[in-house]
């Protein structure tokens, strides 16, 4: 290979590292998180709680793009309607008894109950309801951007 090829492969291979070394910098190492219970802030309200309900964001931000995990308290007799979210989560119940049921109509009699240390997945876009039996924590994580929206007319959550 001659000096000049050389040289120009060499200008080519910088010229496309380039742009590769900006989006690898782009993609920052996630933070370290190390926090007890009595330095975590309760919210009572955020991007997925109601009124009644209370969210602690742990990493990122269930409105933004990327991966996140939070926890939402819900008071005990607290019921949700049926609703999907347009990403799919993973959620493991930390404290409490907790209920859900999949479809389109709020069922009682399929409600699966599910206490602490359970685990169950809210496929996106798949209808489901809860029904908290006792106050309940709750830990999900997904990847955002995340949202709630009722199915038909019932949204409202009590």
């Amino acid at each position: 290979m001659s000096a000049s090829a050389a040289a120009n492969l060499k200008l080519a291979f910088l010229v496309m590292a380039v742009p590769v070394g900006a989006a690898m910098a782009q993609i920052a190492a996630p933070a370290v998180v190390a926090l007890t219970p009595a330095e975590m802030k309760w919210q009572s309200q955020g991007g997925l709680a109601t009124p009644g309900m209370e969210q602690l964001n742990l990493v990122g931000d269930p409105a933004k793009p990327g991966p996140y995990t939070l926890r939402l308290k819900f008071p005990k007799g607290f019921t949700i309607a049926p609703h999907t979210h347009p990403d799919s989560r993973e959620v493991t119940i930390i404290s409490g008894t907790f209920a859900t049921g999949y479809g389109e109509k709020f069922d009682a009699e399929k409600l699966k109950i599910l206490p602490a240390g359970s685990f169950y997945t809210e496929p996106a876009n798949i209808p489901h309801y809860i029904e908290i039996k006792e106050e309940v924590v709750l830990q999900v994580s997904g990847t955002g951007p995340s949202d709630r929206r009722f199915v038909g007319r019932s949204g409202e959550s009590k």
